[in-house]
């Protein structure tokens, strides 16, 4: 085993396309952990989504030899982390596994948002920060501008920064050097009581759940009997081992080290990120600190398409919660769809991975039903309640109603000031401040309601600037609202999955939009069908779907027009008829329409 004084654990963080994932693929070929036939591209990103999409989403390990110039062989552990703002807690987790940062500016856009909260994070947990510039390569890198801004946005020292070039190779060995010298060597005792940190899992359908483990004191080996300090839980590990880029067995790990343990743990809710491990026969006194609960801002409910695939979908999401500890759901039911799950997530991206995830990764079919957020009602009783989901509105009920603020941080180059502060406007959003970074760059503080957000804010923000904004919220307080629910009636029925809670100004825009959507959706039948926005017995907004006409003159050639007319009549009265008993089928795309932005 590697002496603790050769050991360095750190995470690459940034903003999003800054080049993480690239520079960790140089970090990999500069040791020759594997070879140039199997290298390729984001070799850390193994999911397909995170291929398709270019983003990280899930936080990976790899440990990598190195030998420095003072002669000695290192063994260094690090993690890729996300950059979306909907991905933040994935790198909390990481950054507890680690003791130094590598903080990545990009050479031409320079520090932006994410930058700044992901240095905040790694400030939190005492990290020893490096930071780096990526990028040096491209023709618009402007390294002095950057060092200006690490010393004038950032607050570190510009002299620490070390220029690389993640696609080229350039820099690499001088970063090599300055994780070995910078970074300090991990604390903790082998030789003391096991407490090892779960910073992540995965279900693998053979070995059960593979745990991935940060040791802070102590060791673990192959053999061992180990208790799980929440659920108090025991079980034998039978493999263990660390990461590169395949899982490769070691036998033992001991303390400073980031790596897996399979121990044949099959029941899923046993296993809990954040939880320590520790031994049966020798436990420790206290669990390890552990992470702050994650609180969840948009929620919205799945259902399975079919309503028997309920408990295959209930083993999905419990699979999945392994993988993704920001995922919150509970049981919940509806009378359009049945039996489902209302789910808590980060953010609207978040909610569209762990759809897709859903769907490639599990199997899965379902349908989601619009996203909201988490309101405070009080009641007329002076009672007190919260809700998420339209179906619990309290008609009538209503004393005051609260809903989430957030402070927006949006960071823009200054020519496109004018349509960002408009589009602030009108999503409710009062200035807090706004100063010049630099001659390019403004930084503008908005405080606005999180429900505002949630719809086609970031896709406007990144269009209006032509992708160089870049926004990061945090939730501060929750403020008065004028809240309303809208049911969406179809031919008199309501739909109860469709119904959403509006502020009460733009409800019937909302209602108009979903209208709109539902009727190029809705196929049509051979009697009119009318779709209604409704507050209450108020129609706000309606939609009509025109019937498919049969030609029932196709067989009068010339002839009397009375015969002609006799038959048109006789349709209409077939047509009033059905319309009574009519029952109008919603295919799925339409509950997934109301969702998604109608592209202009």
């Amino acid at each position: 085993m590697t002496a603790l004084k050769y050991k360095r654990n750190f995470c690459i963080v940034a903003h999003i396309d800054h080049g993480k994932s690239t520079l960790a693929d140089r970090l990999i070929q500069k040791a020759k952990i594997i070879d140039d036939r199997q290298m390729k591209n984001q070799i850390l990103d193994n999911m397909d989504i995170e291929r398709e999409r270019g983003i990280t989403i899930k936080s990976q390990a790899v440990t990598i030899p190195y030998h420095a110039k003072d002669g000695h062989d290192y063994e260094l552990n690090f993690v890729d982390t996300p950059g979306h703002v909907d991905f933040s807690y994935e790198v909390s987790r990481a950054i507890a596994s680690c003791e130094g940062a590598l903080l990545l500016i990009d050479a031409s856009q320079g520090v932006e948002s994410q930058t700044v909260s992901n240095l905040y994070l790694a400030m939190e947990q005492d990290l020893e920060i490096v930071p780096v510039i990526n990028k040096i390569d491209l023709p618009s890198a402007d390294i002095p501008a950057i060092k200006q801004q690490i010393d004038h946005d950032l607050g570190l020292d510009a002299a620490d920064a070390v220029p690389v070039s993640a696609k080229t190779g350039a820099g690499i060995d001088d970063l090599m050097e300055a994780i070995v010298t910078k970074f300090p060597a991990p604390g903790g005792d082998p030789d003391g009581r096991t407490q090892a940190l779960i910073f992540d899992c995965h279900y693998d359908e053979y070995r059960g759940v593979i745990i991935h483990i940060r040791i802070m004191n102590g060791r673990i080996k192959k053999g061992d009997t180990i208790r799980f300090m929440h659920s108090g839980t025991e079980y034998k590990v039978e493999q263990a081992g660390i990461f590169k880029i395949k899982y490769e067995e070691t036998g033992v790990l001991e303390a400073g080290d980031v790596g897996y343990i399979v121990s044949g743990v099959k029941t899923v809710s046993d296993v809990r990120v954040g939880d320590t491990v520790t031994l049966a026969d020798n436990p420790a006194d206290d669990p390890l600190a552990g992470f702050k609960e994650v609180k969840p801002v948009v929620f919205s409910s799945i259902y399975p398409i079919d309503s028997n695939d309920y408990e295959e979908l209930k083993d999905s999401m419990e699979k999945l919660k392994l993988n993704d500890a920001s995922l919150v759901f509970e049981k919940d039911n509806s009378v359009a769809l049945g039996n489902g799950f209302r789910c808590g997530f980060l953010g609207l991206l978040h909610l569209e991975i762990v759809e897709e995830r859903l769907e490639r990764d599990y199997g899965q079919a379902v349908i989601f039903t619009a996203p909201s957020v988490r309101y405070r009602i009080t009641l007329t009783n002076g009672g007190e309640m919260t809700i998420d989901n339209p179906t619990e509105f309290p008609e009538g009920r209503i004393q005051r109603a609260e809903e989430p603020y957030i402070r927006a941080s949006i960071i823009t180059p200054a020519e496109y000031i004018g349509p960002i502060v408009s589009l602030c406007v009108e999503k409710r959003g009062e200035q807090k401040n706004m100063q010049y970074l630099d001659e390019k760059r403004v930084e503008l503080v908005y405080e606005m309601p999180l429900a505002e957000v949630l719809f086609d804010f970031y896709d406007r923000l990144k269009s209006y600037s032509r992708g160089y904004a870049s926004f990061d919220y945090e939730v501060i307080d929750y403020r008065d609202t004028d809240l309303v629910k809208v049911d969406i009636l179809i031919n008199g029925k309501g739909v109860d999955a469709l119904s959403l809670l509006s502020y009460k100004p733009s409800a019937t825009a909302r209602a108009r939009k979903v209208c709109e959507r539902l009727k190029d959706e809705i196929a049509r039948q051979q009697f009119k069908i009318a779709i209604q926005g409704a507050i209450g017995s108020q129609i706000i907004a309606r939609e009509t779907v025109n019937p498919v006409r049969k030609d029932v003159l196709a067989k009068c050639y010339g002839g009397d027009i009375t015969r002609k007319r006799k038959l048109l009549e006789k349709q209409k009265e077939g047509k009033k008829r059905m319309k009574m008993v009519g029952n109008v089928e919603l295919p799925q795309s339409a509950f997934l329409a109301v969702l998604k932005e109608k592209e202009d």
